[in-house]
């Protein structure tokens, strides 16, 4: 079974507040003490942050259920309680968060240390100590501790690469991949070698480098989830370029302008935007004699859609560098992708953030959302 796990769906819970206390104080020689109960702690939020040395959510495979720290509750002599302890989980780089009933975005989580609170802990409740009037000056009542916000979210990886590599099932992805990079993916002589996308970084004189991201083979009816690539046609979706990789098939019925076209038909047919992206293509395996029979009919064809052909040989290593060249520079033309516009928390049904974070802050009452109930002679005044 693979270790490879690029989406899951995650349930999460952030700590309740604590409750606040009543209290009095009771010392020697101040007869009248007055309140003395403190404020419940605070809950811990769940947050989620980028860690760069994960490249798979298989963290998450067997455990969905995560819950952050409770408030303690407040204490006598006006001590507030401690707050919960924040759950901080790690995701991988790419990886996109997004709430399971509307499928709305969430967070889109790139960067090295990037954070994103998932869900706010609740407000601690106020002790007695707030509830103090000229008309009561020993309040019995505290409020009790907000509840943390909950949560079910889906959570989908999609590989952060420069160059897409497309291909059918042994075409010599993998092959290439591990040609160009220090990327060391299964290479055997039968289809579907590659069960899981594989990435690597590609380095040219001058310092300069780009990703490339090798992806399981397609095939025809890929978009309705024939073969094993339609699993994984989203990591195609933030590559700003893509390689088509053909080769000479020892079936029949395949020939390598037919599987251009249908493997260009798949992606248009899964996003239309990918399908329009710059494009490289190269007919790969020109060690072999059947390949190198059909170079100069495909060289015309493409030449004359004005597409960057090339012939090489991922084993021998020949024509890969001008290749390589050649997808350097259509980077540097390529325009940057559209991203999708990430939707705030609080716009989404059910608890959000904000009902956590700042309740009663644009109450008149000190108290907020703890005030029904209370007459208006006995309304509290914050301390």
């Amino acid at each position: 079974m693979s270790n490879f796990i690029d989406e899951v769906r995650v349930s999460v819970k952030a700590g309740d507040g604590g409750d606040g206390a009543v209290a009095f104080r009771r010392e020697k020689f101040v007869p009248k003490g007055g309140p003395a109960g403190g404020d419940g702690g605070n809950g811990g939020d769940v947050i989620l942050e980028v860690d760069e040395g994960m490249s798979t959510l298989l963290d998450f495979r067997y455990k969905h259920n995560y819950r952050a720290e409770d408030g303690i509750g407040g204490g006598v002599k006006d001590m507030y309680g401690r707050a919960g302890k924040d759950l901080i989980l790690k995701v991988p780089g790419g990886t996109q968060i997004r709430d399971d009933a509307t499928g709305a975005l969430l967070a889109d989580m790139r960067a090295q240390g990037q954070r994103f609170v998932l869900a706010k802990g609740g407000r601690g409740g106020w002790g007695n100590i707030h509830f103090a009037t000229s008309t009561n000056r020993a309040p019995r009542r505290a409020a009790p501790g907000l509840a943390g916000a909950e949560r079910i979210a889906m959570f989908e990886l999609k590989l952060l690469a420069d160059v897409g590599l497309v291909g059918f099932p042994n075409a010599g992805k993998s092959s290439f991949i591990s040609r160009v990079s220090a990327a060391r993916p299964k290479i055997a002589d039968y289809p579907f070698t590659t069960l899981t996308p594989n990435l690597g970084m590609v380095g040219l004189s001058g310092e300069r480098s780009f990703v490339l991201a090798d992806v399981p083979g397609l095939i025809e009816g890929a978009h309705e989830g024939a073969g094993l690539g339609h699993r994984f046609l989203r990591h195609l979706e933030r590559t700003r370029v893509l390689l088509f990789l053909l080769d000479v098939s020892p079936d029949p019925a395949r020939y390598p302008l037919e599987d251009y076209e249908t493997l260009s038909r798949e992606l248009e047919l899964y996003d239309s935007g990918l399908a329009a992206r710059p494009r490289v293509v190269a007919l790969n395996k020109m060690d072999l004699p059947d390949t190198q029979a059909v170079e100069s009919d495909l060289a015309e064809y493409f030449k004359q859609r004005e597409l960057p052909f090339f012939a090489i040989s991922a084993v021998t290593g020949q024509g890969v560098q001008p290749l390589l060249e050649a997808l350097w520079h259509q980077l540097r033309n390529a325009p940057k992708l559209l991203e999708e516009s990430i939707v705030p928390v609080s716009e989404l049904p059910g608890p959000s953030v904000e009902d956590f974070a700042d309740a009663g802050n644009e109450s008149e009452s000190p108290l907020g959302d703890f005030d029904e109930g209370f007459s208006e002679e006995e309304e509290p005044e914050s301390k």
